[in-house]
């Protein structure tokens, strides 16, 4: 089945959505849109499958009962367009406080389902590491 742009955008949005959404029910409609049935979502801390499983995990890190508390009252807006090819797509986004204080920025990677929707999520957090000094310099670039 080919997507279309209206799709992938319906999806992203409705997902974004859902992360900023504090009412389970709403947040369940919204991920009913975005994700499919055997979804998936992995980050550094935490890895869901299926979109029930979903609507918990982020009703508690929206009420900082996940990731150290960092969620509670904070809002995950896009902080990038989104980048695809072949089904695949990335986007950056950050966690900001009610004061509108940055406190974690991450990027995801996101794959499609036949339908539209996205089959899996797979979230990172913070900056790229540096290069390890003992990587041999003809393999590295290091922004001299």
């Amino acid at each position: 089945m080919s997507v279309d742009q209206r799709s992938i955008d319906e999806a992203l949005l409705a997902y974004a959505g859902a992360w900023n959404t504090p009412d389970a029910a709403e947040r369940r409609e919204l991920l009913d849109i975005g994700m499919a049935d055997d979804c998936s979502y992995t980050d550094p801390a935490y890895e869901v499958r299926g979109r029930e499983e979903l609507v918990e995990h982020i009703g508690r890190s929206l009420r900082g009962e996940a990731y150290d508390g960092l969620g509670a009252g904070a809002r995950i807006p896009f902080s990038s367009g989104v980048d695809q090819h072949h089904g695949m797509f990335r986007f950056t986004w950050v966690l900001i406080d009610p004061e509108e204080q940055v406190l974690l920025e991450g990027m995801d990677f996101v794959e499609l389902a036949a339908d539209g929707r996205i089959q899996s999520i797979t979230g990172f957090f913070g900056p790229f590491p540096p290069i390890p000094e003992s990587w041999p310099e003809h393999l590295v670039w290091r922004g001299r």
